[in-house]
């Protein structure tokens, strides 16, 4: 598959490269290309994996898995999003966490290694992709607090009134696309049911407006 059908300096990890740029980096590094069909995992819990992995096309879904098969869903991934850093440079303790497509699916696949030892090929290339890259790892270490800072809220009202805020902020409109209610329970780490009713009361109070599929926060009421 040529790159250059495929838009890659629009990624943010390679923004301000040229497309001839990007082939010679994914030449080098020895990047792959691979499709992925909807509700396949694309990275696997507690399994060594050397490679980081860059979404182009579609949408998907980090879970989080113990050791007893219990599992609680993270942050969704679109376009530009990467995944598999941490196992891919920590190999020996592998993930904690699957990667679950949501649609079909393409990624982007860069081999650790190669990516270190492909600097003096590279030159100024291989610095800016590894400066998104440390970009990147700082947006995800964003990600993990805003996650531990909405599991700490006391009530599920308070969770849910941070979640929307937190979205708001993501995807920079009022109108905050929300997935399914089992899998925004998921997210939420709380009972549909539950999650449900909540939703319903903040409607009934005022505090939020809910659409088909987004949810909107009347911030004068909270």
């Amino acid at each position: 598959m040529q790159v250059y059908q495929l838009d890659l300096q629009q990624l943010p990890l390679f923004y301000g490269l040229k497309p001839e740029e990007i082939e010679s980096f994914i030449h080098t590094a020895g990047v792959q290309v691979r499709r992925y069909e909807k509700s396949a995992r694309i990275l696997q819990a507690y399994q060594k994996n050397n490679q980081i992995g860059v979404f182009v096309e579609g949408q998907g879904q980090m879970i989080s898995e113990d050791r007893f098969g219990n599992e609680s869903v993270g942050h969704t991934l679109k376009r530009g999003d990467m995944f598999g850093a941490t196992s891919s440079v920590l190999t020996d303790r592998g993930n904690t966490y699957s990667i679950e497509a949501l649609t079909d699916v393409l990624v982007l696949w860069i081999p650790y290694r190669s990516f270190l030892t492909s600097g003096p090929r590279l030159g100024r290339v291989h610095g800016v992709i590894m400066q998104h890259f440390l970009e990147a790892m700082s947006i995800k270490l964003i990600l993990l607090m805003q996650k531990i800072e909405l599991l700490s809220q006391k009530t599920l009202r308070e969770r849910l009134i941070l979640y929307l805020l937190q979205q708001e902020k993501q995807q920079q409109k009022e109108d905050v696309q929300i997935p399914g209610r089992v899998r925004m329970a998921q997210e939420l780490e709380c009972n549909r049911s539950a999650l449900t009713r909540e939703i319903r009361s903040m409607e009934q109070d005022g505090i939020i407006v809910c659409g088909s599929d987004w949810i909107r926060l009347n911030k004068d009421k909270i």
